[in-house]
């Protein structure tokens, strides 16, 4: 079996039985456009979005220095990085809201691993774990466009990227 089935398969089955969070793979109305899945309203995980583009990389953002933005509590490292986002939050927030950015493409809302990241044409995507953002890579703009297909109907009322 190809490497992409069996990763299609394995995240199935964990949404199936649960193991990785709360996943809705049908439309409900007030699901929110940002990834807050682990509760108390918290973006990503507390990591500072921002952190990905000027430091290369997932920094945990500090918990006082937060911004609300689509409903949720976005966390930064740095007064800088605070700024840049309430000055550009759809260049900063991450595609699909943060949900993962492979488990959009077929068809769930799954929790991410900050760790799980890329920037693909300035963009920021997240991925539930290094495994599935390898999968995510081999084929990116193919999983763009069933995630772009898929986003609306999961999220009712957000547009394509969730920002």
């Amino acid at each position: 079996m190809p490497i992409t089935s069996r990763r299609t398969l394995l995240l199935g089955s964990l949404v199936a039985v649960g193991g990785i969070g709360t996943v809705r793979a049908a439309p409900k109305a007030g699901t929110p456009s940002v990834n807050v899945l682990d509760g108390n309203r918290l973006a990503i995980h507390g990591y500072d979005p921002v952190a990905y583009f000027v430091d290369g990389g997932p920094r945990k953002g500090r918990p006082d220095l937060i911004h609300e933005h689509k409903g949720a509590v976005w966390r930064f490292s740095s007064e800088a990085n605070r700024q840049r986002f309430r000055d550009d939050p759809a260049r900063y927030t991450p595609v699909y809201g943060g949900y993962c950015a492979y488990g959009v493409s077929q068809g769930y809302l799954v929790k991410i691993d900050p760790a799980a990241w890329s920037i693909v044409d300035g963009r920021l995507y997240l991925n539930y774990d290094l495994s599935v953002r390898a999968t995510w890579l081999e084929n990116v703009r193919g999983f763009v466009g069933q995630a772009n297909t898929n986003f609306p109907r999961l999220v009712p009322g957000a547009d394509r990227t969730g920002s």
